[in-house]
Order: structure tokens, then C-alpha cells, then sequence
């Protein structure tokens, strides 16, 4: 086939199916106010009336300053909180002295009688008087001795500082002496106490 033939089809079929520019009978010719109808296929874009618009903006506005306020309070809580721990970290040691000096007031009398006291028996009750006090306050304050003496040795709670041969075959790793007490407040040890170890 020629290139004139070909021309000539070409021609042929563009006449039999002219470009309309015009819009078809199934495209949707409203305006955005009137509504489509539903046999007919509508492209136009349907715009929000100016009210819901303005709805949305006011409520996106409204979750903006409720999320703003939010955030607001939560640092407001958190500066709160971080001042209140600062403060109680410096008053929670209070109680504690403030329990703990009628103690300081005993040994300070104790002292001053040590030297002009004849009865030496007088200051040793007392000063076990007062020791016995001090044992009692820890007490009070959840601070208890760990035992010792004749006990299996345990390297969670006691701190091994040597080993000595053992009289017998049942104070095998068992604590033979202790060289400093060790104390737990209720259930942590606070000290570990030093122990000589049987093998």
C-alpha cells in the first residue's frame, strides 16, 4: 500500500468520528450547587458548602488548643513532680535527725560526766544505756544486724574477708568470727558484714 492510500484511510476515519469539543450526553454538565443525576456519570468536583468549612475549621481549631493545653499541663505536672522529689530527697531526712537527737544530747551529758564521774560503773550503764537507745532507734527505723555467728556462709549476704581452718568438720564454710557487723534495712543490706570463713 502506497503512501497516498494510506493518507486517504487515515482521512477517512478521522471524518467518520469527528472530535467533538462540546461535552458528551453522559458527562455531567451541573454546576456545583445542582445535583447530578444518577443515570449520568458526574466528573465535576463536588465543593463542601462554605458553613461545613467553616464547622471544620472551628473544630480543627478547638483540637489544636485542647492538644496545645495538653501538653501545657503535662509539663506543668512534670516541673511539679520534679520539684516535689527535689524536696522531699531534702526533707526526708528529717524525721530521722530529728529522732536521733536525743541521742547526741545523751552521749554529750555521758562525755561531760566522764571526766569528774569516781563511779566508773555509773558511766559504763550509762553509756550502755544510751547504746542501747541507738540499737532501739535503728530498730524502729527498720534497721536490723545481720547474724553471724555459726552460720553457712552466703556470699549474697556476707562479705568474706579470710579463711580459717576449722575446728571441726561441721564449721566447714561456715562463719567463724565476724570483724564488722553488717545491717539490713528490712530487706536490703545496707552493709555487708565482714566474716572470717571455716575450710
Amino acid at each position: 500500500m502506497c503512501k497516498k492510500e494510506i493518507n486517504n484511510e487515515i482521512d477517512e476515519v478521522t471524518e467518520e468520528q469527528p472530535v467533538n469539543s462540546e461535552k458528551n450526553d453522559s458527562e455531567c454538565d451541573c454546576d456545583t450547587d445542582s445535583e447530578c443525576d444518577s443515570d449520568t456519570e458526574c466528573d465535576c468536583e463536588e465543593s463542601l458548602p462554605e458553613d461545613k468549612i467553616q464547622s471544620l475549621e472551628n473544630e480543627m481549631k478547638a483540637l489544636n488548643d485542647k492538644h496545645l493545653r495538653l501538653i501545657a499541663e503535662y509539663d506543668n505536672y512534670r516541673k511539679r513532680t520534679l520539684k516535689e522529689k527535689i524536696e522531699l530527697s531534702k526533707t526526708a531526712g528529717e524525721k530521722i535527725f530529728t529522732d536521733i537527737l536525743p541521742l547526741v544530747d545523751d552521749f554529750e551529758r555521758a562525755l561531760q560526766h566522764i571526766d569528774t564521774s569516781i563511779d566508773l560503773n555509773a558511766v559504763k550503764e550509762g553509756i550502755e544505756l544510751i547504746y542501747s537507745k541507738f540499737i532501739n532507734f535503728l530498730l524502729q527505723q527498720g534497721v536490723k544486724e545481720i547474724e553471724t555467728a555459726g552460720k553457712d556462709f552466703d556470699a549474697e549476704i556476707y562479705d568474706a574477708v579470710a579463711k580459717v581452718p576449722a575446728t571441726d568438720e561441721e564449721m566447714k564454710n561456715k562463719i567463724i568470727d565476724c570483724v564488722a557487723k553488717g545491717y539490713m534495712l528490712d530487706d536490703k543490706v545496707i552493709r555487708y558484714p565482714k566474716v572470717d570463713v571455716g575450710e
